[in-house]
């Protein structure tokens, strides 16, 4: 049996992380099984699907690195066989008219499937009632005209969220009155955010593009979609889409609901980042550097990024701090490295007063002029750090920033002058 899945969003609204994470299980669990993954767009509400939105779904697929393996059906343009096929139960007795619509009939007994992910789960067929299948006006109704489509697209595992359990027992009382075979179901956990509760935009319930605008990465967003919900064993954390390919399975994927956490997201696309080099990430952060009115070339940009991006936790972030070091104007103090000047205002002006004048002399290498701090402090007989970190806080605002002597190597030796000198004089 060649394995073939389906990801079938509607376009009446963007790609968010809970779709994007059924998308990516689908498509992980062909590719591991050497079969198909196909795209089903379920437009049929007609009044709110789009194609703006359509297009932003696709688009959302592909930043993913998801691609599919025919071309993409839309549901909305299968009326005329859903109508036919609601007609021949129609008329085999296995659905009735009920107020000009159709209305499939549900025999009693159970209605059960072994799920690939929560086992047997069962149903009573009493408990379903017939319901319609075909409105008055002649449109489907969802649980009816998704069996028809995954019939005709020979789909043999259906891998979606569970809150879709629900639907299976109808879907199952249509298999059976088309005297079709039953796919495998599969149904994953939801995605809960940080509270323990349904997600929300505040907890990241938000389009996939917004998290490519925000500087995540597309091989860390994928892999972070992958660990909600699902386990490859062990305690690796950080895997390659070869890895994610070759270790996923529908045993792996656990019942308990997943959490979002965008600071281990954040985290994961640092440690993606980390591994790039500057090069790589020039073009990721130019765009940004852009809509910060930033243009500070690009040799400097490469340095700066150099020197940032290991302590970044997105490409927004590098950017960030790359502008603070090309434009004094984006120099903003935060609040640590303002409680830390607070602890001695005077011992903060007087380290930045010696550094100025020794520096004023010094090559300006990342050696010479670790060298030069290094005599600074001693000739100051307080330990290094003493003199490190009111310059940290001078040049960038902040308390953490890469080594000094980078630091203000990649500054320059004017602007730096200048900043210690405006900072020494508060």
């Amino acid at each position: 049996m060649t394995v073939r899945v389906r990801f079938a969003p509607s376009p009446t609204g963007y790609l968010h992380v809970g779709g994007a994470r059924t998308a990516l299980f689908n498509w992980l669990f062909a590719r591991r099984e050497g079969g198909q993954f196909l795209l089903r767009i379920e437009d049929t509400d007609k009044a709110r699907s789009t194609d703006e939105h359509t297009q932003v779904i696709l688009d959302g697929l592909k930043w993913l690195g998801l691609d599919w393996d025919e071309k993409p059906i839309f549901q909305g343009a299968r009326l005329k066989r859903h109508q036919q096929v609601a007609d021949d139960l129609l008329k085999q007795g296995k659905a009735y008219m009920e107020e000009d619509a159709i209305r499939l009939r549900v025999p009693p007994g159970e209605i059960a499937w072994d799920d690939a992910v929560h086992g047997r789960i069962s149903f009573k067929g009493e408990d379903i009632r017939d319901f319609v299948i075909l409105r008055s006006d002649r449109s489907p109704l969802y649980n009816f005209a998704v069996v028809v489509d995954d019939i005709d697209m020979q789909i043999t595992h259906v891998i979606r969220g569970d809150d879709h359990i629900s639907n299976t027992p109808k879907q199952l009382a249509v298999y059976r009155a088309l005297g079709a075979p039953l796919p495998v179901f599969g149904h994953v956990p939801m995605i809960h955010g940080s509270d323990g509760k349904k997600l929300s935009k505040r907890t990241g319930s938000v389009a996939i593009g917004d998290y490519e605008h925000r500087g995540i990465l597309p091989d860390a967003m994928r892999n972070f979609l992958a660990l909600l919900g699902w386990s490859p064993g062990g305690d690796r954390e950080i895997l390659t889409m070869e890895e994610l390919r070759s270790l996923f399975s529908l045993e792996g994927i656990l019942k308990k609901p997943a959490v979002f956490d965008t600071t281990k997201l954040e985290w994961m696309n640092g440690q993606y980042l980390s591994t790039r080099s500057a090069d790589e990430l020039y073009e990721l952060v130019r765009p940004h550097l852009a809509e910060l009115g930033l243009d500070g070339g690009k040799d400097r940009v490469l340095a700066a990024i150099t020197a940032v991006k290991t302590r970044s936790r997105t490409t927004l972030d590098i950017a960030r701090q790359v502008a603070v070091r090309l434009d004094e104007k984006f120099l903003a103090r935060d609040e640590k490295a303002t409680k830390e000047i607070a602890k001695d205002p005077t011992a903060y002006r007087a380290a930045l007063a010696a550094t100025v004048v020794a520096l004023q002399q010094s090559d300006w290498t990342p050696a010479s002029l670790e060298q030069v701090l290094r005599n600074v402090a001693q000739q100051h007989n307080v330990p290094a750090g003493k003199i490190f970190q009111p310059i940290r806080i001078a040049l960038t605002g902040g308390t953490v920033s890469e080594p000094v002597n980078e630091l203000l190597a990649v500054i320059g030796k004017e602007a730096a002058l200048r900043r210690l000198e405006a900072a020494a004089h508060l």
